[in-house]
């Protein structure tokens, strides 16, 4: 009897042992842990701050209907400031010390790289981060899964639609000088190799908290530029375009990327920023206020922030927190990383509030191929065209 006793408390044990090297991170019967390393006091904390109270009303939603599956939603943010040290200590703690399930809408693209390693090695999805560059998508990783079209094709497809636009073909950039600056360049370089007529002629490159673009304008405009595509934070942006119209460079069309498609950059006073273009992945909500979707978006955001209209950030943070959402529901009862991957690779849907069509699949984790281009005309963001890439390819 003593060694029946024996063995039954050893099968015990080791069934505890299997279940306990088993389990899911991050995930229990009632609650599902997810993590997002921010910018929420540095220079691109226009685009974090509103994204994570975007994704949070879209959480306290679903979690007051009882969550998914039975699991409500815990989104844990760490700010890293735009700062690297920082950014590694926010991914440490949230992958070693909370052990979230997955990672989502994490701003920076030198700061998604970096944590790329960890997590990978971790298993944990990284999901729709605030970053467009190639890095996010390429190469192919099954854990991976970037919200829309990269930095790099978006200068791409932006530079010569400009280009054509305006009869321009002199073509430069003003980056800084990350992972993020340097796709601009290659976007804006392969535009240029790719067209006839076009050539990338000159470039500067500027420090996160540079304020002074009297200099660099001169010499780019000195060297023959006509289109300037710009990686810069959202306020160097509105600088550099308040000093080219100072200076008299009303001939100068400057283009951003996604990373420069914000709300607050057309809202500037005083007509700043009329003018300057931008190719994104995704569409500006003012000019998609007659849809009752984005009316109860913009509804939901008023009543948790208090906050009249939502920015473009906070787009980014509604959408990416509904296909979060809706992999989740894919994924089933019992959730795992692998039912959570076949859940994203499930997603087939029009996005009503980023105005673009989410499409995934097992061999392509770009969440939307379109790229829209828009121009800032009084006060506000005008589309004016779009390239689906899925058509082109």
């Amino acid at each position: 009897m003593k060694f029946l006793k024996t063995v039954t408390a050893a099968i015990a044990a080791t069934s505890m042992l299997v279940g306990a090297a088993s389990a899911q991170q991050g995930v229990t019967d009632t609650e599902v842990l997810v993590g997002g390393q921010h910018d929420l006091s540095g220079p691109f904390a226009a685009f974090s701050a509103p994204a994570v109270k975007a994704a949070q009303i879209v959480f306290d939603e679903v979690n007051a209907n009882g969550g998914v599956h039975g699991r409500k939603i815990r989104y844990v943010v760490e700010d890293h400031a735009y700062q690297m040290p920082k950014a590694i200590q926010a991914i440490n703690k949230l992958v070693n010390g909370d052990k979230v399930f997955a990672m989502l809408l994490s701003l920076g693209t030198p700061m998604n790289i970096a944590a790329f390693k960890l997590q990978d090695a971790k298993n944990i999805p990284n999901v729709s981060p605030l970053s467009a560059a190639r890095q996010m998508n390429e190469p192919f990783n099954p854990l991976h899964f970037a919200g829309a079209a990269s930095y790099y094709e978006q200068m791409k497809a932006g530079v010569p639609y400009l280009a054509k636009e305006k009869g321009q073909s002199k073509v430069c950039s003003m980056t800084l000088p990350t992972d993020f600056g340097k796709e601009i360049v290659e976007g804006a370089q392969a535009a240029a190799e790719a067209n006839d007529g076009l050539e990338y002629v000159s470039a500067t490159t500027h420090k996160p908290d540079e304020a002074d673009f009297v200099g660099s304008l001169q010499k780019l405009k000195a060297d023959g530029c006509e289109i300037i595509a710009l990686a810069l934070t959202v306020r160097q942006a509105i600088t550099v375009s308040g000093t080219a119209k100072k200076l008299g460079m009303n001939d100068l069309s400057l283009i951003n990327s996604s990373a420069g498609f914000h709300t607050a950059i057309a809202k500037v006073p005083g007509g700043i920023t009329e003018g300057m273009y931008a190719a994104a992945g995704w569409a500006d909500l003012l000019s998609r206020t007659d849809k009752p979707e984005v009316q109860k978006f913009i509804a939901d955001f008023k009543a948790a922030t208090g906050e009249e209209l939502p920015g473009t950030g906070a787009v980014l943070g509604y959408s990416a927190a509904l296909s979060f959402v809706k992999a989740l529901e894919a994924a089933g009862p019992d959730l795992t990383v692998e039912s959570f991957q076949k859940g994203m690779e499930s997603l087939n849907y029009e996005d009503v509030i980023s105005g673009n069509t989410v499409d995934y699949s097992e061999t392509d984790h770009q969440g939307a191929d379109e790229i829209i281009i828009s121009v800032i005309k009084d006060g506000n963001w005008q589309e004016l065209s779009r390239i689906d890439l899925s058509a082109t390819q």
